[in-house]
């Protein structure tokens, strides 16, 4: 293949599969992973495609926002894991916060029925979940509904999370790197998921691995600030032992 006819491949691989490594596409391409890096660099100078750590991403990806409805079908199966696993970060007796997300809705529908606790939620789908439990008391924040994503968004629900302290917040992202720490593409989300960083006493970020190298526009948390990283298993050893060495529990299932 000639550079240009290497590269066209790769960006259609990236296009079709969200991402692609720098190992495998040198295993499959038969060339080094060096003449990969440097594909990977030309493309990113095209603005096709952004480099992320041990590979990269296609640029569309990193732009356009999915609706709540198209991310429900998204990694479903990682996310009843990562569920699954959250469920064990939740104090019995305690208080509890959940962002809006289709993560966030895994988790509320694997809450065990006989659970006693507050949750707090700007999720207008995790309250609706939720709402029927007879021993959650349920607190719905405020603000104005965003309707790509369900969440309460603005000055409303950010006054209403400055005076908390919740035992566990649990937080959703668009993009997670170890320079630039938890973004996403909306600013009045991001400064709403602030809010929930601040008042969680331990903040847990429930996210499938695929969030993990983007970096969108708004960044709303650094990763000092936060405890534990609950996402999937295909995330990479490299990936998370540099989330790890930040200080972050990584839990992959």
């Amino acid at each position: 293949m000639y550079a240009a006819e290497r590269q066209h491949e790769i960006l259609a691989r990236a296009r079709a599969n969200g991402r692609v490594e720098v190992g495998p596409l040198a295993d499959s391409l038969g060339v080094t992973v060096e003449t990969v890096r440097r594909d990977l660099t030309a493309l990113e100078r095209m603005g096709a495609v952004r480099r992320v750590h041990g590979g990269a991403l296609p640029v569309e990806r990193l732009v356009l926002e999915p609706s709540l409805v198209a991310r429900e079908t998204r990694n479903s199966e990682q996310k009843r894991r990562i569920a699954a696993r959250a469920i064990e970060e939740l104090p019995a007796g305690g208080t509890i916060l959940l962002d809006a997300g289709t993560t966030m809705l895994a988790i509320a529908e694997a809450i065990p029925a006989d659970l006693e606790a507050t949750v707090v939620t700007n999720s207008v789908a995790v309250a609706s979940r939720l709402a029927d439990m007879p021993h959650l008391e349920l607190l719905m924040l405020g603000g104005r509904v965003r309707q790509l994503t369900g969440a309460a968004v603005g000055d409303w629900t950010e006054a209403e999370l400055a005076p908390l302290c919740v035992d566990v917040a649990f937080i959703g992202t668009n993009g997670l790197t170890v320079e630039r720490g938890l973004t996403t593409p909306d600013q009045t989300e991001a400064a709403a998921k602030h809010a929930m960083v601040r008042a969680g006493r331990r903040v847990v970020v429930v996210a499938d691995a695929t969030k993990v190298g983007p970096v969108h526009l708004h960044r709303f948390a650094a990763l000092d600030e936060i405890a534990m990283l609950i996402t999937d298993d295909s995330l990479d050893d490299e990936t998370a032992q540099a989330i790890g060495d930040a200080g972050v529990e990584v839990a992959r299932v």
